[in-house]
């Protein structure tokens, strides 16, 4: 493969990577300013009883934008929806849409206030 091929494959892949964070901000965008609000306070309440009130850590790691640095959306995302078998985190897969988890995952990485 040439340098040429090289670069071309990988502005493809960086378009194509583009394109799906865009089309994930614009799905979290559509919830609307209640449902987020239940969301918030299911993220301080349910995720905050393992995870620490102040998401700092507890029976669960801490949830804070420096825990999560380098950690992909999708796996933050799948971690919420799918749970993490062989420990205490549940799925909450029947509870939340992907697209809700995209959302809390978004607020995860830019911090809960």
């Amino acid at each position: 493969m040439t340098m040429k091929h090289i670069t071309f494959a990988g502005l493809v892949a960086l378009l194509l990577n583009s394109a799906t964070f865009s089309a994930d901000a614009k799905q979290t965008e559509n919830l609307t300013k209640a449902r987020q609000a239940q969301l918030m306070h299911l993220l301080k309440q349910d995720c905050g009883s393992c995870h620490g009130m102040t998401l700092k850590g507890g029976l669960g790691p801490a949830l804070l934008p420096e825990n999560l640095e380098g950690k992909p959306a999708l796996f933050l995302t799948n971690t919420i929806m799918y749970g993490r078998p062989g420990t205490a985190m549940p799925p909450w897969k029947e509870i939340l849409t992907e697209q809700e988890a995209k959302w809390i995952t978004k607020q995860l990485v830019k911090g809960v206030k």
